[in-house]
Order: C-alpha cells, then sequence, then structure tokens
C-alpha cells in the first residue's frame, strides 16, 4: 500500500539540507553500512545461491521510475487460453543473504528503505540492492518467479512459485509506457499491462477494495523560495500496483492454505478517523456527501486537482493501524483481511526494501513444494511483527517530520501572511490547540486559539515556519 511521496527539485538549500541532515542525526539513522557488512555484501554479490530452474528464455521487463535501480519486480503478461499468464519475479534477497550473518542482522536492524526527499537510506548495501540483487536488464539474476493464471474477468485460478533464474530484456518507465499503450504501439507483454491492470481493478470495486492513487508531492525551487505541486499517477502506475496486489492476495491464500505464514493486515478504520478525513474534505472543497462511502468517493477523485491530490495524501492516515500477523501450525489469526485490500493479503514483492518480504517468499516456496519452511524462517517469524513495527514507526516518524521540514521551507518566506483553512482535529486535553488544514498551500500544521471550530472553515497566521525547527504554525486570524 502506498506511503506519501515527497521529493525536492534541484539542489535543496543549505538551511533544508541541514534540517533533513539534522533529523536524520537525531532519529540515529545510519550514513553507511559497517564494514563488515559491505565486505559480506561484496562476497555475496560474487558467489550467490543460483537456482536449477532457468527461465531466462523468458522476456521480462521492468517498469519504475526512471530512476531507479533497486528493481525489485519483473514483468511477464501474455494470453493463456481464454484468460492471462502473469509471470512476475521478484528478487531473490535470500540467495545473497545468508541466516545469522552480518547482512541479515544489519537487515533486521534497519527493517525498510527509508526515504527522505534528498536521499534514501536503504535496507541492504548497494552492492546488493541497486547491483547484484536487482533485476536490472541484461542480466542474469536469481528471483522467486510467480506464474499466475487468470480467467477472462481477471479472477485467479492457478498459482505457482518457485525459484527460477531470470532475465529482463528492459528497463522501461511509466510515462514511455503510458504513451506506447495510449498510441496502441505497446507490443502484448506490455500492451496487456492495461487490459490486466483494469480486469483486476473492477473486481477490487466489487470486493470494496481501496487502491489510494496517491500523488508525488514534489517541493520545486525557484529562486531561493519554494513552491509546491504534485505529480498525479499515470494509469500505468495503478495497473502495475494491480500485479503487485494480485501477488500479495496470491501470496496469502497459500499461506493461509498451508497453517503457516505472515500476513500484511488492516481492521476497518475507526470512526473518529474517517471523521477527521471529512473535515478535511470540507477544508479542500471536496464534496464528500453522507451517503457516499469513503471508497465511492475515492473513485471520483481527480489527483490532477491540486485539491484532489492534497486529499489523497490524507487518505494515507487512514492506513497507519496496518500491521503484520504471524500465525503457524494451522491456526489462522483472527484478523485476516487487510482492509484496503478487502481481502488477505501479504507483502512479498519488495523484498529489497523490506525486511519481511524475504520471509513471506520463503513461506510461499515451501508451501508449494509441500515441505515446512526452513528453520531459520520459523525461528524468526515470532519476532518479526514487532521488528516490524519498530521499523514501520521510524520510517513513519521520517515521513511526518520531513513532511514537516519541507512545509516550513516551502512557507517561510510568508509569516505573518493570513490563509484559509479548516480545523480538522483538536487536542482533547488542551482544546486551544488543533490541528488546521490550509487550503492553498495544501499544508497541515499546529494552529493555536481559543474556541476552535472544529469542521468549520477560518482564516489563520502563519506566525511560524523554519525548517531549522521542522515545524509551522497558525493562530487563530
Amino acid at each position: 500500500m502506498p506511503r506519501r511521496k515527497i521529493r525536492v527539485t534541484g539542489a535543496p538549500e543549505a538551511p533544508l539540507r541541514a534540517a533533513l541532515a539534522a533529523l536524520r542525526s537525531e532519529l540515529g539513522i545510519p550514513e553507511t553500512f559497517p564494514p563488515e557488512v559491505l565486505a559480506a555484501a561484496e562476497r555475496a554479490a560474487k558467489d550467490p545461491a543460483l537456482p536449477v530452474h532457468d527461465a531466462t528464455d523468458i522476456p521480462f521487463f521492468t517498469l519504475d521510475p526512471p530512476t531507479s535501480t533497486d528493481l525489485d519486480q519483473a514483468t511477464h503478461l501474455s494470453r493463456h487460453g481464454t484468460g492471462y499468464r502473469v509471470r512476475y519475479a521478484i528478487a531473490d534477497v535470500a540467495a545473497f543473504v545468508a541466516p545469522g550473518g552480518a547482512l541479515d542482522a544489519e537487515a533486521h536492524r534497519r527493517v525498510t528503505t527509508l526515504y527522505f526527499p534528498d536521499e534514501r537510506v536503504p535496507l541492504h548495501p548497494t552492492v546488493l540492492s541497486e547491483g547484484a540483487a536487482s533485476l536490472l536488464p541484461g542480466q542474469t539474476r536469481p528471483a522467486v518467479l510467480w506464474t499466475i493464471d487468470l480467467d477472462a474477468l481477471g479472477r485467479t485460478l492457478a498459482v505457482d512459485v518457485r525459484r527460477a533464474l531470470v532475465r529482463s530484456r528492459a528497463k522501461l518507465d511509466y510515462a514511455h509506457v503510458q504513451r506506447d499503450i495510449d498510441a496502441g504501439t505497446a507490443e502484448e507483454p506490455v500492451a496487456l499491462l492495461k487490459e490486466i491492470g483494469e480486469a483486476r481493478e473492477r473486481l477490487e470495486a466489487e470486493r470494496g477494495g481501496i487502491s489510494l492513487n496517491v500523488p508525488e508531492q514534489e517541493i520545486v525551487q525557484r529562486d531561493h523560495t519554494y513552491a509546491l505541486r504534485y505529480r498525479a499517477p499515470l494509469p500505468a502506475d495503478r495497473w502495475n500496483a494491480q500485479l503487485s496486489l494480485l501477488t500479495g492476495m496470491a501470496a496469502a491464500d497459500l499461506m493461509l492454505a498451508h497453517g503457516t505464514g505472515i500476513l500484511r493486515t488492516l481492521p476497518t478504520a475507526p470512526d473518529g478517523a474517517v471523521a477527521r478525513l471529512r473535515r478535511t474534505a470540507t477544508a479542500l472543497h471536496i464534496d464528500w456527501p453522507h451517503h457516499v462511502s469513503y471508497a465511492a468517493l475515492l473513485r471520483t477523485l481527480d489527483p490532477h486537482d491540486p485539491h484532489h491530490a492534497a486529499f489523497l495524501q490524507e487518505c494515507t492516515t487512514l492506513l497507519r493501524g496496518a500491521g503484520y500477523t504471524v500465525f503457524r501450525d494451522g491456526e489462522p489469526p483472527a484478523l485476516t483481511t487487510h482492509a484496503a485490500v478487502a481481502a488477505a493479503y501479504a507483502h512479498c514483492t519488495a523484498p529489497l526494501r523490506r525486511l519481511a518480504d524475504r520471509y513471506a517468499s520463503e513461506v510461499c516456496l515451501a508451501a508449494v513444494a509441500g515441505q515446512d519452511p526452513p528453520d531459520w524462517v520459523l525461528a524468526a517469524l515470532a519476532a518479526l511483527p514487532r521488528r516490524m513495527a519498530d521499523g514501520s514507526r521510524r520510517a513513519g516518524t521520517v515521513e511526518r517530520e520531513c513532511v514537516d521540514i519541507v512545509e516550513a521551507a516551502l512557507l517561510k518566506d510568508r509569516v505573518g501572511d493570513v490563509f484559509d483553512g479548516c480545523v480538522v482535529d483538536v487536542d482533547e486535553h488542551r482544546p486551544t490547540v488543533g490541528t488546521v488544514q490550509v487550503l492553498s498551500p495544501a499544508v497541515i500544521g499546529r494552529v493555536e486559539g481559543t474556541n476552535l471550530p472544529l469542521g468549520e472553515r477560518l482564516r489563520v497566521r502563519l506566525t511560524r515556519a523554519d525548517p531549522g525547527t521542522s515545524k509551522i504554525l497558525f493562530a487563530v486570524a
């Protein structure tokens, strides 16, 4: 599921760079890997464990942002009978990372790749994540190969997963794929992305699932000031995301049938969270009738509209209750579903960037083979949800603090200006302190004042915006 994506275009000014560097220092984010981990990565890159099955004859392609080099997934799509065959190759991190070794221990400390507006802090050393383990074009790589057969409506008929050698033929990006599909010039393996993606979107709507098309929030530097804009995801982004969701749902079904696994679960959002989101919609002039469900509203939004884009950014708050749920010995957990997916779901498609995915792949491989998962997997499962929760909290802190810092940079020259906004939250213990959603630019900040009118529009004056303090502050005007 998506996270808020924020980046700075151009070289950030010194105060913004310093604030982001100070945040990394404050949070204890490592600047590099220990020497023994780098040495282990170099050795592993030269001598991975290679599978017997050879699938290098399949012309896979990857689909990512143009600058990405940590390529977790490669795809091949084809017609199969009256339906489709989806081949989805996932980077086989376990072929490089020995259980209990230096690389493994460091991955357990880091848990996830962390994303800052100015740089990325990877889960694994780049010699692996952007080199030997990445599904780069023209390179033979060990992978966990999923083969999922679908009927004409996109429903899953059969699933297979095995280790295989794969070789990507092309590194594609969303803009070029979208252009070729729209022009009718895309060859079938790529052209089927639309056909299969739209079929899966229709099934998602039928089961009540939600895919958040979260725009990328971009801060553009202009003459020592910053401007806010959004990059709306292309349809090709959505269709590609459906392949990942398809694989994650297939993984969850395999685990539940086999009796052991680790699911990504999310309970239904509490009423208070949805009520807060309704107030945000009011602030951004988005009409949300009370008889319209959250899922139905999302399907009416246009991520190219700045107000809708800002609202979609805030919709990610309803995903904050997501967690990892482990089960063993045939006893399914009390909660098996992810509320946004509206089905059982597992993270398994991004092992270069997320620790749990490596374990999920091993459980699924064992399930298809009719075997127990490896001992090193079983030994780690019980502690994995807490470790992933700690890593997710740290990633969430990074996201929130980065948003605060960048928004302070955006508004640093507008202290004293008055803005239209809406109070979307009030501190129940301190009723003079709340949260305001500003209409333009669409930022959220702390507001102070007596009798804050929850859910109502008001005018607020910016009283503080300093990237060095990482917070913006408003007062009721």
